[in-house]
């Protein structure tokens, strides 16, 4: 079947302009010194609605679904993942759980780019294991006091606001560990962090654009009214619409691989050896095709993935199998291109090594590959009891 339709095809062309025009030359030309998304990318995308996608448009958004938002990341990935990264941070608010006055005076903000957010549910020792954070909040009055640290906190300090989980309860149920968890949005200046944090910058290989954040929370007070949904059901809000989160990943994961592709045909048709093209010679040839086949398995497997989430139908494991596959691709194709490219390939003078970099990203965010492969063979075989 064919899923691109007349406004899809239009969305998707504006996207891939911007993403040519705007994001790549920015992406070749601030990755290597590791500097910022430019503001005016981030107010371009504003300006073209990216960041109320998933908005209905009676707070201001596009009201669009699952499927045109992945089509936009996948094109704003080709250029710059971290860009294709940052579109979620205006579609990150879990609008079903939130009350009437909340949607009306945070979406508004959000679609027009003015109030995007990070995520801080990751700590030093809960990654993978979400229900063993020991971060904690106290409730002091009218006020909560959170303590304790959380780790891979991009976009702390550019947020206009953190969404932090830690327990709420004195006690941990060891057969309900989840349980008693809950969130906090945590408004603050754009460019600082919040009163009570502190925080110290991880050194990455990559996803480089914007800066991922450890952090410290040593007795951060924030208002009773800064609670997100119920308390201790945090857990369900942190794992809160995955599918979609993995659709994302998926697409991401695709674009990185698409644009390694694109790199890498344009060099094999200019790059001589031996008195001719390298792309005349039939192992670079089966190199290419293979690598475009396996793109295209993945965005089909994402676009159904889509397809199911805009139609209401339950589809975790497929999201599952589309974030594996996709970034288990996106690993294989870029490091291929860097192959193609030969030394010019492992040098900062040319895209493919950030797409490779960016790739190997995605096999480890929104669930490693292990545990997506523990969510399927679950479905398949029941749950493991070791």
């Amino acid at each position: 079947m064919s899923y691109m339709t007349e406004e899809r095809l239009m969305i998707q062309e504006a996207a891939r302009q911007f993403t040519m025009e705007k994001v790549l030359p920015a992406a070749n030309r601030l990755d290597p010194e590791h500097g910022q998304i430019p503001m005016e990318i981030r107010d371009e995308m504003a300006r073209m609605g990216y960041f109320g996608m998933l908005i209905p448009e009676e707070y201001g958004g596009l009201g669009l679904g699952c499927f045109e938002y992945c089509i936009v990341a996948e094109e704003l990935a080709r250029g710059w993942m971290s860009v294709a990264s940052i579109l979620a941070r205006g579609n990150l608010l879990p609008i079903d759980s939130m009350s009437e006055a909340d949607k009306r005076n945070y979406l508004p903000r959000t679609a027009k780019g003015e109030f995007l957010g990070a995520f801080a549910l990751s700590e030093p020792n809960a990654g993978s294991d979400v229900a063993n954070l020991s971060c904690r909040a106290r409730r002091d009055g009218d006020d909560w006091v959170i303590t304790g640290n959380k780790y891979w906190c991009t976009f702390a300090d550019g947020a206009d606001y953190i969404i932090v989980f830690a327990r709420t309860t004195e006690t941990v149920d060891p057969k309900r560990r989840h349980a008693g968890i809950s969130a906090f949005l945590i408004e603050k200046p754009r460019g600082e962090l919040p009163p009570g944090v502190k925080g110290s910058p991880i050194p990455k290989i990559g996803y480089f654009g914007w800066t991922t954040w450890e952090l410290a929370f040593d007795g951060c007070r924030v208002p009773a009214t800064s609670l997100l949904g119920e308390e201790g059901k945090g857990f369900y809000l942190a794992t809160h619409e995955l599918e979609r989160a993995r659709a994302h990943t998926a697409a991401r994961a695709v674009g990185l691989a698409r644009g390694a592709l694109e790199d890498a045909t344009k060099y094999a048709l200019e790059r001589e050896q031996f008195g001719r093209p390298i792309g005349e010679f039939q192992a670079i040839r089966f190199k290419l095709a293979s690598m475009a086949t396996d793109i295209e398995a993945a965005r089909q497997l994402t676009y159904y993935v889509c397809d199911e989430i805009d139609s209401g139908r339950r589809c975790d494991k497929q999201a599952s199998m589309a974030k594996l596959f996709a970034s288990e691709m996106a690993e294989r194709v870029t490091s291929e291109a860097i192959q193609i490219f030969g030394g010019a390939g492992y040098t900062t003078l040319n895209a493919v090594e950030r797409y490779w970099r960016d790739a190997r990203l995605t096999k480890i965010f929104e669930g490693t590959s292990e545990i997506q492969m523990r969510i399927i063979s679950d479905q398949l075989l029941g749950k493991s009891r070791t």
